[in-house]
């Protein structure tokens, strides 16, 4: 049985879904939750999409940890 072919678009829209779930998990949030907080922030596109070519080649719980530092720090200096 074939499945879809593998593009890069779908393996980065794999990677971020990877990503935002562990965050989410790490941070004790729903999922949704943690989508709409980084696309709030363009996180997603400008950070989880546009290092893929870096970030995937680390752990999903260090992508986790730097996506959480870096809403962290987007949403603290965006409340000022």
């Amino acid at each position: 049985m074939e499945g879809t072919p593998r593009t890069h678009d779908s393996d980065v829209m794999q990677f971020c879904i990877i990503a935002i779930e562990t965050a989410a998990r790490k941070m004790g949030i729903p999922a949704e939750e943690m989508t709409r907080r980084l696309e709030a922030q363009g996180l997603i596109e400008g950070r989880l999409c546009k290092y893929y070519d870096t970030l995937h080649t680390q752990s999903a719980n260090y992508v986790a940890d730097d996506i959480i530092e870096t809403l962290n720090n987007y949403e603290h200096d965006n409340e000022r």
